[in-house]
């Protein structure tokens, strides 16, 4: 069982700026890549960014530039650090952690999301 837990969500005016956190817990295993998706109303739910364990990490066009994925193994935390915020980037934000099972297996994991408003 793993859990994951967002926090660091809030209203804020454009331009400031958030920091989402993730914290895993549970039989975390072997952990593949952990990353940040959103979903705004009447959208479907899109990748943010993500990290590998590797240290990779991948961005959606939308935010490269303003967002940047980190992450603390020793903590099993993953992080959002959100810049030059848009009302465009208003969402829930959902963490998620893809755990390798075998070669082709893989479990995946779902935070209950924080809620971003970027409003003036």
């Amino acid at each position: 069982q793993v859990q994951l837990v967002e926090s660091g969500g809030g209203l804020v005016q454009p331009g400031e700026s958030l920091r989402l956190s993730c914290a895993a817990s549970g039989s975390i295993g072997s952990i593949v890549l952990m990353g940040w998706y959103r979903q705004a109303p009447g959208k479907q739910r899109e990748l943010v960014a993500s990290i590998s364990s590797g240290g990779t990490t991948n961005a959606a066009e939308s935010v490269k530039g303003r967002f940047t994925i980190s992450r603390d193994y020793a903590k099993n935390t993953v992080y959002l650090q959100m810049n030059s915020l848009k009302p465009e980037d208003t969402a829930v934000y959902y963490c998620n952690l893809v755990r390798r099972l075998g070669i082709l297996d893989f479990n995946t994991y779902w935070g209950q999301g924080t809620q971003v408003t970027v409003s003036s």
